[in-house]
């Protein structure tokens, strides 16, 4: 019998803070997801084997949670820069200008869709959506939303993250 793939990629705390997830849920797949986000915030990426590891431990196929990550835009299976700058270019953001602050965002970071810079700082992605259809156009780096852009404040936004990231 072949053993199940487990997760001692992941620190202590993380793998206690999945097994009072999983019983906080009545049902066990209600918390993958969180424990996607959870896991991919320790290791910058999901990994094969935490994909892995994660199916098991909820006992799931590998390929339904490969399902919900290929689902979710914020779920990476590559490492991204340490800001990852998702542009939503749906509908309601490209009729407010979405097309030219995603072109501004890959001139200014010289990258194409999925790349990320040299230095490893940023990368970039077009996204479909990021639910922030009100404040169109909108943009997300990591976890945080910026929004009613501009292609001034795209630079403003981009300029204080490579200043926060050249101070730590």
């Amino acid at each position: 019998m072949k053993p199940s793939p487990n997760l001692d990629m992941l620190t202590p705390a993380l793998r206690a803070r999945f097994d009072a997830m999983i019983a906080h849920y009545p049902v066990k797949r209600s918390a993958l997801v969180p424990m996607l986000l959870y896991a991919q915030d320790e290791l910058g990426y999901l990994t094969p084997e935490v994909i892995s590891g994660i199916a098991a431990r909820l006992e799931l196929d590998e390929l339904a949670v490969r399902e919900v990550i290929g689902y979710y835009s914020m779920l990476r299976l590559h490492p991204a820069g340490r800001y990852h700058v998702q542009v939503c270019t749906n509908i309601s953001c490209q009729l407010r200008g979405a097309d030219r602050i995603w072109e501004h965002c890959r001139a200014r970071l010289q990258l194409e869709n999925h790349q990320t810079t040299p230095d490893g700082l940023f990368s970039l992605e077009e996204v479909e959506c990021i639910g922030a259809c009100s404040w169109a156009p909108a943009l997300q780096v990591n976890y945080d939303f910026h929004q009613q852009l501009t292609p001034e404040k795209v630079d403003e936004i981009l300029d204080g993250y490579r200043q926060k990231g050249a101070s730590s």
